[in-house]
């Protein structure tokens, strides 16, 4: 007997699968940056997270910023997509202004910070800082991958 299987059959058995999440940099009217050190590995990051199935992503960022620093956001403009190809986890990332709310520490941060451009650079892994750098310049949005660690340059 001769079995016949559709494309979207044999796609999905070859397909990579990914994670989509969503980052906000939120940028203050002093050009300080919102940042949170990571509760799970202490690491200095923008704030975000897994977008949910049903959400749209301005929805999510909006949601992830709030849950994990207390600070109410509008969210401007996609600047940035980065793929991780290690970890199979693309990120967007979209300039924010704060609208409101107070900083506080979550589940998920054990501290949210106001950073200058310069502190970003020092406190974060290039992988993370780039997203923020880049949300500033205006020649987004940014199309980048990387290893979890160092950016990949295309080819």
């Amino acid at each position: 007997m001769l079995l016949y299987m559709s494309n979207s059959v044999r796609e999905s058995q070859s397909t990579p699968l990914h994670s989509v999440s969503v980052a906000g940099a939120v940028v203050r009217e002093d050009g300080r940056l919102l940042a949170i050190r990571r509760a799970d590995n202490g690491t200095w990051e923008l704030p975000g997270g897994v977008l949910e199935l049903t959400e749209a992503p301005e929805v999510g960022v909006a949601r992830e910023v709030w849950e994990e620093t207390g600070i109410r956001i509008e969210v401007d403009e996609l600047t940035g997509v980065y793929k991780n190809t290690t970890r199979g986890i693309v990120a967007l990332v979209f300039r924010c202004k704060p609208s409101g709310g107070i900083e506080r520490t979550s589940a998920e941060s054990t501290a949210v910070a106001w950073l200058t451009p310069e502190e970003v650079a020092e406190r974060m892994t290039e992988v993370f800082a780039v997203r923020l750098l880049d949300a500033l310049d205006g020649n987004g949005p940014h199309v980048r991958s990387h290893d979890g660690k160092h950016l990949i340059q295309a080819r």
